[in-house]
């Protein structure tokens, strides 16, 4: 959508510069459709994202520990996390039936439905919320979480880059 927009300012921009005349090319609430498409897109992809170790973790105090300890650390910041991802979800769950009942509509050029894109942002959050409790139940288990076999895979990789094994 955006590179659809910059194109036609450049095409509106040479026709300027050669007739004298625009042909008004212009993509109706870019803006608005590129932010819903990057929420919809950032949300559909946190469950991923924790699955291959991609989300940002403060893990040396947790590594540190080792055994027992590492264990229940890891079991108590994944039922935190469930806890809050089946928060967030429940609530956005509301939102997008509140804006479903109330017929709320963007303001831009084009009016779209809010619940179409907030829609997204429920769904990935409640996927992301099946991955949490997938990991829990795992390492409840006795199993590694997902991230860790990613994290490790990520550090072998490093180390053979840096030090060429």
């Amino acid at each position: 959508i955006v590179a659809a927009q910059v194109a036609g300012r450049i095409i509106d921009g040479l026709a300027t510069l050669f007739t004298g005349d625009q042909f008004g090319l212009i993509v109706p609430s870019a803006a608005e459709f590129s932010g819903f498409f990057l929420a919809g897109a950032s949300f559909l992809a946190l469950a991923y994202t924790l699955r291959h170790g991609g989300h940002i973790r403060v893990s040396l105090l947790v590594q540190r520990l080792g055994g027992a300890g590492q264990h229940w650390i890891e079991l108590w910041c994944l039922a935190f996390a469930t806890g809050l991802g089946a928060f967030f979800s429940w609530h956005t769950v509301l939102l997008v039936l509140d804006i479903w009942e109330f017929d709320e509509v963007s303001y831009g050029m084009i009016p779209v439905p809010l619940w179409i894109p907030q829609t997204s942002m429920a769904v990935g959050l409640i996927v992301l919320t099946i991955a949490l409790i997938d990991d829990l139940v795992g390492v409840a288990r006795g199993q590694d979480a997902s991230y860790k076999s990613a994290d490790e895979s990520l550090l072998s990789e490093d180390s053979e880059k840096m030090f060429g094994e």
